[in-house]
């Protein structure tokens, strides 16, 4: 895999395509991948609900490292766009247009 520390999108892609093609059985089909990626974020959502919620966890819970739940999902989201040969640094880069131009006057800017 690449080093994780100099990572963009497309090495993200890269790695995590490198990840699944050394196995026969591949990627995942699209809703098998949904259904993957609503788990996790289900456990994201669980450990910052339990951090931040009005729900905290029973004492002999343990604290899920919240960066390993948050790379969960981007894994998810990375296998979902390689498997629909969605390139991430393209589309990435058209969101964050999408919201300068959307969202450029909606808050207060900090000084």
């Amino acid at each position: 895999m690449a080093d994780p520390a100099a990572m963009g999108l497309a090495a993200a892609q890269k790695a995590v395509d490198d990840w699944i093609s050394q196995f026969d059985e591949g990627y995942w089909p699209p809703l098998a991948n949904l259904a993957r990626l609503v788990e996790e974020v289900g456990e994201l959502a669980r450990e910052l609900n339990h951090r931040h919620g009005s729900k905290p966890k029973k004492k002999e819970e343990a604290e899920a490292d919240l960066a390993l739940e948050i790379a969960d999902v981007l894994f998810v989201l990375v296998a979902l766009a390689n498997e629909q040969g969605i390139d991430l640094e393209d589309a990435f880069a058209r969101v964050l247009e999408k919201y300068r131009l959307r969202d450029t006057n909606r808050w207060t800017r900090t000084s």
